[in-house]
């Protein structure tokens, strides 16, 4: 089901795992900040929701997408670290520059996730517009920062 058939803010939520000593890190591109900003307050306030102590949630920032899989790998190799929460938003434009970050964007976190055995998550938004991205950034569609987070702590429950 597409995003814009879904809400991204509902999901299930039985059995989750207990997160109160979970460690998670978000990693924020700076690029499309006026999105990327919305998506991980999102991604945090869920965590927060859900048993993540603060303490146990740090935020940092690279300039793009395409630094995603860079800075997933830096905090995904800390041992005290349990999960990953990428964030970005690439919009597409007149040139097919998207196509190439989105696919090396989402094979470099699948490749960090298995070389480190932990949930990496990939919360980038792919629209065609900005209106689109906004949708999906605590708009109509919900916040995909949502389904991130859930998704994290669903993973950690497989471990």
């Amino acid at each position: 089901m597409s995003s814009a058939h879904k809400n991204l803010s509902i999901f299930k939520t039985e059995n989750l795992p207990d997160i109160s000593w979970k460690k998670f890190v978000v990693i924020v591109a700076e690029w499309n900040d006026d999105i990327t900003e919305p998506l991980a307050q999102g991604a945090i306030d869920t965590l927060l929701k859900y048993g993540a102590k603060e303490t146990n949630i740090l935020k940092v920032y690279v300039p793009g997408s395409f630094e995603l899989s860079y800075g997933s790998q830096v905090y995904a190799q800390k041992a005290e670290i349990d999960a990953v929460i990428a964030i970005g938003c690439v919009i597409q434009g007149e040139t097919k520059h998207n196509d190439y970050i989105n696919h090396a964007v989402a094979g470099g976190l699948t490749e960090v996730s298995l070389k480190y055995n932990k949930p990496i998550i990939f919360g980038v938004l792919t629209p065609n517009t900005h209106q689109q991205a906004l949708d999906r950034a605590g708009g109509i569609h919900g916040n995909k920062g949502d389904e991130a987070a859930i998704t994290a702590i669903k993973m950690l429950g497989l471990k």
